[in-house]
């Protein structure tokens, strides 16, 4: 029974322990229900399983946390385990006595259930996905950044790489974890690691803008500070392969005893109190220290509130200000079906926007995009409210062109339209859900059919209400895409 409240902790509940009720139906028994009362506690038949049960409860944490592959070393070890202890509950003699059956019984669910488990994170389709993407970003940075490197030749460090490592975080962050903690460990360690070296490899961008290294006639520590400068351009390159897994025998401490020992000779130097060299000095060490802050990247997800965002205090921040942002818009929409448009609380709404720009994302991919959702959601019921504000304004004129009317008229559909899909709180195979991309379409459509006659007016007008119409698809989209940080 302790490991499958262990495993309840880490994620996705154990199933090892299932029963059946008079239905037929499966239940799930719970952690703390007491126990049956044991057959002759000192019988051998026990005694083996309560060993074996000890046994379940050491290797429970390391399964339900375990985020690896199947080709791991630590896989083969864990099924390795399991299946032993999976024969030796296999080899108990219970004597055809009923009491030691059901006893073996539970012990071999239990076994049977951490292999399960064990053996559907490391095959899950999320996880497969994971691995793809980061054997995508290993090829590319050994083959514009390792490779070169160690063949005597200059890394390809330019926008493009820079543009290629954006796109793969972002991809990672939209790969769904269900809740698991292996695969949210699998993923926060993928792109921890890609977001290192995808700083690494900016950082080393922004340097060769600089006008370094001096020349060594300036004084005889420049010198050194230049040699200092190759041995660390050397090192970012082994800290991107560290990064990666292209290091070979190389360890993230030996790189780090190497750049403390930079740092150590650079402390050293008399620059006789020359102001350029102690500059030159200063920003040789700071780029020693950006190097540095990324070699601890070797236990980076074990702790929980690191790959647990939830726990996280920006994500917490954020998350009280979509809760804030939800009781308006409950309160907006509700004036609204009553026709009043007294409630404005736009300057409230303004006051959240800086709020959330104040947010602290420390640059990690999964913030940035929970801020950026809650920004839009933010936005969507000031562009709502604008709208609405701008179509209860509207006086037309008497010639007022008839393309610049067929606009408004589509603005006034799509604010209803807008006020329906700010209520929804569905899916996407829900037929409420395409009901309205259906009707968000067609609204385009209309759009794309007025003519505006040589109406500059009407161009403006149409043109700014295709990309409102294209928000509002947009937000829903946004809204049913099950993201998860």
């Amino acid at each position: 029974m302790a490991v499958r409240w262990l495993c309840s902790l880490f994620g996705k509940p154990f199933d090892g322990g299932k029963r059946m009720d008079h239905g037929g139906s499966q239940q799930q028994q719970h952690p703390m229900e007491p126990q049956q009362q044991p057959y002759h506690p000192q019988h051998p038949a026990m005694m083996r399983l309560y060993e074996v049960q000890k046994e379940v409860a050491n290797l429970g944490p390391q399964v339900c946390t375990f985020s690896g592959m199947q080709n791991d070393r630590d896989y083969k070890r864990l099924e390795r385990e399991l299946m032993k202890l999976q024969l030796d509950v296999d080899q108990v003699d219970t004597e055809g006595k009923p009491e030691l059956q059901g006893a073996r019984k539970r012990a071999a669910q239990e076994v049977e259930g951490l292999l399960r488990y064990l053996e559907e994170n490391a095959t899950h389709p999320s996880r497969l996905a994971i691995e793809h993407l980061s054997n995508e970003a290993r090829q590319l940075v050994d083959e514009c950044v390792v490779a070169p490197q160690r063949s005597g030749g200059v890394a390809e460090i330019n926008d493009e790489l820079v543009d290629a490592l954006q796109e793969l975080v972002l991809k990672l962050t939209q790969v769904k974890t269900e809740g698991r903690v292996p695969l949210r460990k699998a993923r926060y360690r993928a792109l921890t690691r890609l977001c290192a070296v995808q700083d690494v490899v900016e950082g080393r961008t922004q340097q060769q803008t600089l006008s370094l290294p001096l020349s060594g006639d300036t004084h005889e520590a420049v010198h050194r500070i230049n040699q200092v400068m190759v041995k660390v351009s050397m090192a970012r390159s082994q800290l991107v392969a560290l990064l990666m897994g292209l290091s070979g025998r190389d360890s993230c401490a030996h790189l780090s005893r190497i750049l403390t020992e930079m740092q150590v000779e650079l402390d050293a130097l008399d620059v006789s109190g020359n102001a350029a060299i102690r500059n030159y000095r200063k920003q040789v060490v700071e780029e020693i220290n950006g190097l540095l802050k990324h070699l601890d990247l070797e236990v980076e997800g074990d702790n929980t509130h690191r790959y647990d965002l939830a726990q996280n205090n920006s994500i917490r921040e954020i998350e009280a200000v979509r809760a804030h942002v939800s009781h308006l818009r409950e309160g907006v929409l509700r004036h609204c079906a009553m026709g009043d448009l007294g409630f404005r609380p736009k300057a409230e709404l303004q006051s959240l926007l800086t709020h959330l720009d104040q947010v602290d994302t420390a640059k990690n991919p999964c913030i940035r995009e929970a801020r950026r959702r809650a920004v839009v959601e933010v936005q969507a019921i000031i562009t709502f409210l604008d709208l609405r504000e701008a179509l209860a304004r509207r006086q037309p004129c008497a010639n007022e062109h008839p393309s610049h009317h067929a606009v408004w008229m589509v603005l006034g559909s799509l604010s209803d339209l807008q006020a329906q899909v700010l209520g929804f709180d569905g899916k996407r195979a829900d037929k409420s859900y395409m009901i309205l991309e259906e009707l968000l379409t067609k609204q385009l459509l209309a759009l794309d059919a007025v003519d505006p006659q040589g109406d500059e007016m009407t161009k403006v007008a149409r043109k700014q209400a295709v990309k409102f119409a294209q928000n509002i698809l947009n937000y829903l989209d946004m809204k049913t895409d099950e993201w998860e940080y």
